[in-house]
């Protein structure tokens, strides 16, 4: 049977050094959590659950709380979901999942229970009415989203409003003048949802400084919405030559659609799509695209959680800068 021990020995620590990394009793810098953690993987240790939470008075379990709707795109979802589920075991913790449909009563019942030590929130809207409770809760909390309040808050997120001008910015540089920005469902808009709300005025404020005839419409994420979509957007009287595509679930159906159509994607169409890496390559088209960095997201969600159970950390929002990969689905006009 491994022991406290061999972990210590094999992380080059003390065992005491090893107990409060795991119960989180005193401030340990992260390169030596971090070795302490890569050897109990590696060699298997298990310490006793019941005994480190009764001598810890925490539960080594994180709160997540996720989007279940169904004008989200599930598989992106999922990406972070996973990212989470996987950094926390880093930290040895595990991760409970809620659905955002419990709203504050979900997160009255976790802070009430005792259930987890710190709660991650997905699914952020721009005035948020879970603010209030996060505040007023005895339990660290960070938030994938930015509301418009954020003030006491730990926040993080891709800069959407950065994002949105990158992509009128690079279809504007390769001579485009009439775009449209395909948008999330209808529903997401109407919610208020914070991350579609900060995309748009990016896109539209670029869109007036560069002198780029921008529309803007929702699509509702099903091929009879798409098509109804396009039969409107491609019947208008200047013809739009660029797409920017914030919709993950219809970029196959679109570009299938396009096809039909007759319209060669970039020589008549250019798209550049807002989404996960591996979404844009695995599309007919590999699509250019600004990465929707959930992964990454996952990761520093609950690395800031960490550092706030250990008391090493204010809040904060934390923006990562978007990221705009040409694939070759954009193109000059005409080319």
């Amino acid at each position: 049977m491994v022991t406290i021990a061999d972990v210590a020995r094999a992380a080059g620590v003390s065992p005491s050094t090893v107990s409060y990394v795991l119960s989180g009793k005193r401030s340990i810098s992260e390169t030596t959590r971090r070795r302490v953690h890569h050897s109990i993987r590696k060699l298997g240790y298990r310490p006793n659950a019941g005994a480190r939470a009764l001598a810890s008075s925490r539960t080594n379990v994180l709160a997540l709380v996720v989007p279940m709707r169904t004008d989200l795109n599930v598989p992106v979802v999922m990406q972070f979901v996973t990212a989470t589920v996987a950094e926390a075991r880093s930290y040895d913790h595990d991760v409970l999942l809620l659905t955002a449909d419990e709203g504050a009563e979900g997160l009255h019942r976790v802070a009430a229970s005792a259930l987890a030590d710190a709660i991650i929130v997905m699914d952020v809207e721009a005035a948020e009415p879970r603010v209030p409770v996060l505040r007023s809760l005895a339990r660290p909390a960070v938030l994938i989203g930015v509301p418009d309040d954020s003030q006491g808050l730990t926040c993080v997120d891709l800069d959407f409003t950065a994002a949105g001008s990158d992509c009128v910015s690079h279809l504007a540089d390769l001579g485009h003048r009439d775009i449209a920005l395909i948008g999330p469902s209808p529903a997401v808009y109407e919610r208020g949802t914070s991350y579609a709300g900060r995309f748009l005025r990016g896109f539209e404020q670029t869109a007036a400084s560069r002198g780029v005839e921008a529309v803007t419409l929702a699509c509702v994420p099903t091929y009879d919405g798409l098509r109804e979509l396009l039969d409107g957007l491609l019947a208008r009287p200047h013809p739009v030559t660029g797409l920017v595509v914030h919709n993950e679930a219809i970029l196959g159906p679109l570009l299938s659609e396009l096809a039909k159509r007759g319209r060669q994607v970039p020589r008549d169409m250019s798209v550049l799509a807002v989404c996960p890496p591996d979404v844009a390559e695995a599309q007919a088209v590999p699509l250019s695209s600004v990465d929707l960095p959930a992964t990454e997201l996952g990761r520093l969600a609950v690395e800031l959680t960490m550092r706030q159970l250990d008391g090493l950390a204010e809040p904060e929002v934390r923006l990562l800068p978007p990221r705009l990969t040409a694939r070759g689905s954009t193109g000059p006009v005409g080319a």
